[in-house]
């Protein structure tokens, strides 16, 4: 039995194929095969966020999620979610919040802050922390994180308005 794979799948909205090892996971096809470094491995236990990715709509560890299981899955990580030169709401949000000091985790951050507003558009102080509890800042911007999720909230029902 072979221990490499052909995935097919879609990567922050382009068709995208690679050969896979049997224990490689998301975090390692996304750097090294297509030169995606925005989710990191940190913690190699899926307790973190800094590995964030969104498979199928979800927001998953990529360090614990063996890319053999994005075979058919529309992947989505941070450098898909600007529109070209144009940011996504939610990454002008933490850019104008100063919501990061080393930068290291605010992907992750970033991620599970686009999931969290499409389940919750104006989400509460509290829900803001409970949904976002498995993110980790070790340089504690924990504050200026929970004023962009409300400032990208906001920026958010502005643009569903127009």
């Amino acid at each position: 039995m072979s221990n490499q794979r052909i995935v097919n799948f879609t990567l922050n909205g382009e068709k995208s194929t690679a050969i896979v090892r049997g224990g490689e996971t998301l975090v390692e096809l996304l750097q090294n095969k297509f030169d995606l470094k925005g989710a990191r491995e940190s913690c190699g236990q899926g307790l973190c966020g800094c590995c964030t990715v969104l498979v199928n709509g979800s927001a998953v560890a990529g360090c614990l999620m063996l890319a053999w299981f994005v075979d058919g899955a529309d992947v989505q990580t941070i450098e898909g979610l600007a529109n070209g030169n144009n940011l996504d709401p939610v990454q002008e949000a933490f850019i104008e919040a100063g919501a990061f000091q080393c930068g290291f985790c605010t992907s992750g951050f970033i991620l599970m802050t686009k999931k969290l507003l499409s389940e919750h558009p104006d989400p509460s102080d509290e829900e803001i922390r409970h949904y976002l509890i498995g993110n980790l800042c070790r340089c504690s911007a924990y504050p200026e994180i929970i004023e962009a999720v409300h400032l990208a909230a906001a920026k958010m029902r502005v643009l569903a308005r127009a």
